[in-house]
């Protein structure tokens, strides 16, 4: 099995590149084209290998939540022409990830442990055990770091230092716990809990579109709605649907992404296993086992996916 990970297209009429920790981005002008590629990222660090099929894991997923959530919100999708490609419209993004939870887990848990009892301005009751429901959804919203860690930021931070306006972010908000209302919809129609998740926002010709993926395990945690009350009442671990199994490995192995720390090995056994469990993740939020590919020339079929369709967008927007 191959694995994609990096992209080097030279495209005619491209106007710039960007490479990011898991996607190769190519821009066309007002439009885009996104390659999710197979590397993966943990601790805010790209690891030394790419993990087979993860990259059309994630696109396909998150092509199928952006079209089920359009009527909610605009999204940034003309098209996706490839497993491993998605093309839309070129946004600018707000300088802010908007975060949201409806449960007590990962970092949220990690800070109320240590005795924080405020989460980005958000107050959190006393009494709460790790993965607790919490009395209604919450946004932790974190500044979007160019390099380095993401940090928490509170709405009121946001707005003193003008990172978005009031008005705007009055929408992010509302387009955040609209979004969050489907997406827990969507999973408990797979017998899921949408646990938490983030959502990135852009704007495009003074309109604010949804960006990147939506609802994917890399961008959002999910429990099994099957023993959740049971598995809560005695204590014990809730089972877990996200790459916080990837996470787990490293913290096992040593390593959470700060200085002087490596990475472990990744085995050919390692990349295998977190392979399986991302097409596992697929077929537990779409219903469906991940159709094969063929791996021949599989560079080639991506880059012709992203001519074909930039040809075909660029030629539609001028005949508007």
């Amino acid at each position: 099995m191959q694995a994609i990970s990096e992209t080097k297209f030279k495209f005619p009429n491209q106007t710039g590149f960007y490479s990011g920790k898991v996607r190769d981005v190519y821009y066309f002008g007002d439009y885009m084209a996104m390659v999710a590629t197979d590397r993966i990222s943990a601790f805010d660090v790209i690891l030394p290998r790419a993990i087979p099929d993860k990259g059309r894991v994630l696109n396909q997923i998150a092509a199928f939540n952006l079209e089920a959530t359009k009527g909610l919100v605009p999204n940034w999708v003309i098209a996706t022409p490839d497993p491993n490609v998605t093309v839309g419209f070129r946004c600018q993004p707000f300088a802010v990830e908007m975060v949201v939870r409806g449960y007590l887990a990962g970092h949220a848990w990690r800070e109320y442990r240590e005795g924080k009892r405020i989460l980005c301005g958000v107050p959190l009751p006393e009494g709460l055990r790790e993965n607790d429901k919490l009395p209604h959804p919450i946004i932790t919203p974190t500044t979007k770091a160019a390099v380095g860690h993401d940090e928490d930021i509170s709405r009121e931070e946001i707005l003193a230092r003008g990172v978005v306006s009031p008005e705007d972010y009055a929408m992010l908000e509302n387009y955040t716990l609209r979004l969050f209302e489907k997406g827990t919809e969507l999973a408990a129609a797979r017998g899921l809990i949408l646990v938490d998740t983030k959502y990135e926002f852009g704007k495009h010709n003074g309109t604010i579109y949804l960006i990147d993926e939506v609802h994917t395990p890399d961008s959002s945690r999910y429990f099994y709605r099957e023993g959740y009350a049971a598995r809560q009442q005695a204590g014990e671990p809730q089972k877990q649907l996200s790459k916080e199994f990837v996470r787990q490995w490293l913290i096992e192995n040593g390593f959470q992404g700060k200085d002087g720390q490596r990475v472990p090995e990744m085995t050919d056994a390692v990349v295998e296993s977190i392979s399986t469990r991302y097409k596992e993740l697929y077929e537990a939020v779409r219903g469906e086992a991940l159709a094969p590919v063929a791996y021949t020339q599989m560079l080639e079929r991506i880059e012709q996916s992203i001519l074909n369709s930039i040809k075909s967008v660029t030629l539609e927007g001028q005949k508007h």
